[in-house]
């Protein structure tokens, strides 16, 4: 049964509960919108420990989500312990956060792409078959409403979940204080989370509240 928080208006939520109630192995969902490398925004998450698994990727700018929104194929992992050398970085972050398998599925029509939805699982193991099917019709669902939810007036937007606009604004203004590219500007930005083990929005925030020194990110 989908909660009653989750019904009405809130179909993201709705529809990652029902991918843990009913998918066979999956323990979190997430439905995550993307639009370059540093442009994303999560539309919705089962739990916690989804926005974890979501920012760590984000963070670190690989995984299985980030694979499959750019090649737009389906990814699966059965082992994260395995792909250590495919996503240096995440596979190891991932499996201290108690991930040990994880679906990625692409939203697109066409040529148009939009995002990805997220299966988590703290044991190991591809899904079935059956539970892929079934999780691709799940997504096709959710393109179709977030390209519905494109052409609706403002005020029936869809509201994140986590919202990465704060990163964008510290890139904007670290790149504009120390005279460097966005790109160049978030490449630190992530750097420096990954060093200090935070989420690259954490140490956004810093940055824009100043409890970051801007020449501590200029080395």
């Amino acid at each position: 049964m989908i909660s009653e928080r989750a019904a009405g208006s809130d179909w993201p939520l709705a529809l990652c509960e029902v991918c843990v109630q009913v998918l066979p192995g999956v323990d979190a969902a997430a439905l995550v919108l993307y639009g370059d490398a540093r442009a994303q925004e999560m539309v919705s998450a089962s739990d916690g420990w989804a926005v974890s698994l979501e920012e760590l990727q984000y963070t670190l700018g690989e995984g299985p989500a980030v694979e499959a929104y750019r090649t737009g194929d389906l990814v699966l992992v059965g082992d994260v312990r395995a792909e250590q050398s495919r996503w240096p970085g995440f596979a190891g972050a991932a499996l201290e956060e108690g991930l040990a398998a994880m679906s990625a599925f692409p939203l697109q029509v066409g040529g148009i792409k939009l995002g990805t939805l997220d299966l988590y699982q703290r044991r190991p193991g591809v899904l079935s078959a059956e539970a892929v099917a079934d999780a691709a019709v799940l997504a096709d669902l959710a393109t179709l409403a977030l390209l519905e939810n494109e052409l609706a007036a403002a005020d029936d937007k869809l509201r994140m979940e986590v919202s990465y606009q704060d990163v964008h604004l510290a890139t904007g203004v670290l790149a504009a204080k120390l005279r460097m590219s966005l790109e160049d500007a978030f490449v630190r930005l992530r750097a420096h989370a990954f060093a200090e083990r935070r989420s690259v929005l954490e140490i956004s925030r810093d940055v824009l509240d100043q409890r970051i020194s801007l020449e501590h990110l200029a080395d």
